[in-house]
């Protein structure tokens, strides 16, 4: 093909098409820029999650039964601390701890998160570049009826049961884009931007919220296509279909159009979704209707040419690579 595409990734859903696209995209052609607004310190470390997922998803080390975290892991060392009597709200597994080490002294021996980041995926194997939004610090907060919470503790702790009032990002304005996300939207060669099928509040809004990327998405010149996460008006994990009835938008794919008003040339929505095509079409998106699970890689690299196909990309014609 000729040119690049820059894809917004969050975590499970994203991962997955993050990893379909890297199947028939060759690294120079693919950046996936990864939502870091989930990020907190946990026992001393600093976790990813969104990083994480996509990174195991792309590694093929992903647990593709639980959803999340790493194959055949193993809790020891989760048994251990809470017999220590530390916090066990979050779960770290064993393998996937060592992720985490790695990347905590790194960054405290002065590493910036996009060199962490690299550096992990590819002693992992990764070839394509999985980059942070921003190396500068951005958290998710939840404002809820029982006050503010961190992301995490509204989403792991809390199993998002308080009822949310509002979003917020504490970071911005002040955060800068990472070099590598910077990088995608100033290619001459950018040919498309692909949004995952990520939660539109919680994973790609705090993508949108670093300092330029709203701006720069808005002026340019080539197709954005956005991956719906609904299926059937529900979001197949996470809190989404909480979130829209909470900040009183409805739970179908007219209310993710209109999220990305100004931004979506194109949606993909499910075969299960097709009563709301025509409303869609109304609000001047253009729609391709098709199945959007992904349960295996023959569904994430399906899905993946069909969001290529949207944003006019061609594919060469020896396929995956």
């Amino acid at each position: 093909m000729s040119g690049h595409v820059l894809a917004l990734s969050g975590g499970v859903g994203g991962a997955k098409l993050a990893a379909g696209l890297a199947a028939v995209l060759a690294p120079e052609d693919l950046t996936i820029a990864v939502n870091t607004g989930d990020d907190f310190e946990h026992l001393g470390l600093t976790i990813c999650p969104d990083i994480d997922s996509v990174t195991y998803a792309m590694a093929g080390l992903n647990d593709t039964d639980r959803g999340w975290g790493v194959v055949g892991e193993t809790w020891q060392a989760m048994a251990m601390l809470r017999g220590l009597g530390e916090e066990d709200w979050f779960n770290l597994g064993d393998r996937d701890l060592g992720m985490h080490l790695a990347r905590s002294w790194r960054l405290r021996a002065g590493e910036t998160l996009s060199e962490v980041t690299a550096r992990l995926t590819r002693n992992l194997g990764i070839a394509h570049a999985i980059v942070p939004m921003s190396d500068d610090p951005v958290r998710t907060q939840i404002v809820t009826a029982q006050g503010t919470l961190d992301f995490q503790h509204y989403f792991v702790r809390e199993q998002c049961r308080p009822v949310a009032r509002a979003i917020r990002f504490q970071g911005v304005p002040g955060a800068r884009p990472s070099p590598g996300l910077t990088a995608a939207l100033a290619r001459p060669d950018l040919a498309a931007v692909i949004v995952c099928p990520s939660n539109p509040y919680l994973s790609v809004d705090p993508i949108l919220a670093v300092d330029g990327v709203r701006t720069a998405l808005q002026n340019r010149s080539v197709p954005l296509v956005v991956v719906s996460p609904l299926v059937g008006g529900k979001a197949l994990k996470g809190p989404l279909g909480k979130l829209l009835d909470e900040l009183n938008a409805e739970a179908n794919n007219l209310a993710i159009a209109s999220h990305y008003r100004g931004l979506a040339d194109h949606l993909i929505i499910d075969e299960a979704d097709v009563g709301d095509a025509e409303g869609l079409r109304g609000l001047g998106v253009s729609v391709t209707i098709t199945g959007t699970v992904m349960c295996d890689a023959g569904d994430r690299e399906r899905l993946a040419r069909v969001a290529l196909s949207a944003a006019r990309i061609e594919l060469e014609d020896h396929g995956t690579r």
